[in-house]
């Protein structure tokens, strides 16, 4: 199998992402292999004690911002929930108070708990990203993460890392680019 050029980070080992469905979550894994562009994503290795953002960072002389983040939100409008996943570089914050919560059209928005992120994605918390999650969930993504050339983001599980072209985030199936999404 002929690879594109994979994405690299100096001091991490890049592997093709759909050659090591090991290394990822079962959604993940199904979600870069229906993906067309799931070919162009790398995924890393990690110490799983190592997955919050800011002490991958550190351990690896990384900047906050070749990190991405995924967080999940909720609010309800007319007895409905509407769930969606902020995409936000790791120098930002998902703006929830405002932002998130005009774009869903709710009266409040506030985080997923813990544990519903991680029972409804299938993925791990600390791990959870924007490939593989559940249909009826939004991806709403900052429009400053399409401008990074590589993004670091989670893989599902907390022991590995994509690498992705931020470009990729943003066309992902039913990613939306919102401006101001993160501050």
């Amino acid at each position: 199998m002929e690879h594109m050029s994979l994405p690299q980070i100096d001091g991490l080992h890049s592997l093709a992402a759909r050659e090591h469905p090991e290394l990822v979550s079962p959604r993940v894994a199904t979600a870069l292999a229906d993906w067309p562009a799931g070919d162009q994503v790398a995924v890393v290795e990690i110490d799983p004690a190592l997955a919050d953002t800011a002490a991958m960072s550190e351990a690896y002389s990384l900047s906050m911002e070749t990190g991405a983040n995924c967080v999940v939100v909720a609010g309800r409008r007319a007895g409905e929930e509407r769930v969606a996943a902020c995409v936000v570089r790791a120098d930002t914050r998902a703006d929830v108070n405002n932002l998130v919560k005009r774009t869903l059209d709710v009266r409040k928005a506030s985080f997923l708990s813990m544990e519903r992120a991680v029972e409804e994605s299938g993925m791990e918390y600390g791990g959870i990203t924007p490939l593989g999650l559940p249909p009826g969930w939004r991806i709403l993504v900052d429009a400053r993460v399409p401008e990074m050339d590589v993004a670091i983001i989670g893989s599902g599980v907390r022991r590995s890392k994509l690498l992705v072209g931020g470009h990729l985030l943003a066309e992902l199936p039913g990613a939306e680019v919102v401006d101001g999404l993160a501050g």
